[in-house]
């Protein structure tokens, strides 16, 4: 099966995805997985991880609108996926801008997430290098951040996703490059974030290379169609989810380069 085949079974099999997200992108992670076709959970109580986590095709982790209560329940998550073979998704948003907040990244890399997903700034400073991010928004290029991510998949065993203009991805040996999508993208509040809701999607569906793929691929080939019918950043956002709906495996694979 290829990274794009992946949408057919996912579509079939609508998985149940847990989503540990911030508050800014709550409803439009759950209407990005939705529009996808599985199935979104915002839960974050700690008290019901032990519970639910299992049950669940996949987790995802946003450390965006970080707190103590939310840190404690993203931790015991990671660990119940990783005790369940649940795969999970890591999105350390803007670690770097306090110590609490890279402290608390670190501790969720050190439990291995399935995938990594960030954006170059994100990426250069989880492996120790130097990036010119500003809160959320990355300050450095794809291209300066390849060899962090490949880095950072070798040592943890994640598969690695850098998000930009041209999306990388790599499991340590081998990569991709993913393009198309729209310069409207970054004008939609936690359209990033919902992004990693979709990860989980496809992670929950195919193996991790694969699933990031197909995810990367399935927002370019969505923004593609949204950009054509878009006459500003309100009417992308209802075009994006349309057409999140209705592309197709053969609408991925175009945007792949290999």
């Amino acid at each position: 099966m290829s990274f794009n085949d992946i949408l057919t079974p996912l579509r079939a099999q609508n998985p149940l995805v847990q989503c540990i997200t911030n508050y800014v992108a709550m409803n439009i992670a759950a209407n990005v997985v939705l529009a996808a076709g599985a199935s979104p959970a915002m839960l974050h109580a700690v008290e019901e991880i032990e519970d639910f986590t299992p049950i669940c095709g996949a987790l995802t982790i946003n450390i965006g609108t970080l707190d103590g209560a939310w840190a404690a329940s993203m931790m015991a998550a990671a660990k119940t996926a990783n005790a369940s073979d649940v795969p999970w998704v890591l999105d350390p948003v803007a670690h770097f801008v306090s110590a609490y907040r890279k402290g608390v990244a670190q501790d969720l890399l050190v439990q291995r997430p399935t995938i990594l997903r960030g954006n170059a700034s994100e990426i250069l400073a989880l492996a120790g290098e130097a990036g010119s991010g500003k809160g959320a928004d990355s300050g450095d290029s794809v291209d300066a951040a390849k060899g962090a991510a490949e880095a950072l998949a070798r040592d943890y065993g994640a598969t690695v996703a850098v998000t930009g203009p041209v999306d990388f991805v790599t499991d340590g040996t081998q990569s991709a490059e993913v393009t198309g999508g729209s310069a409207l993208m970054p004008q939609i509040t936690a359209l990033g974030c919902s992004q990693t809701a979709l990860m989980g999607a496809y992670a929950a569906a195919g193996p991790a290379f694969d699933a990031a793929l197909g995810a990367l691929a399935h927002f370019k080939a969505a923004g593609n169609v949204a950009a054509s019918q878009a006459t500003g950043p309100g009417s992308f956002q209802v075009h994006f989810l349309d057409a999140l709906a209705s592309v197709g495996p053969d609408d991925l694979a175009q945007t792949v380069l290999g």
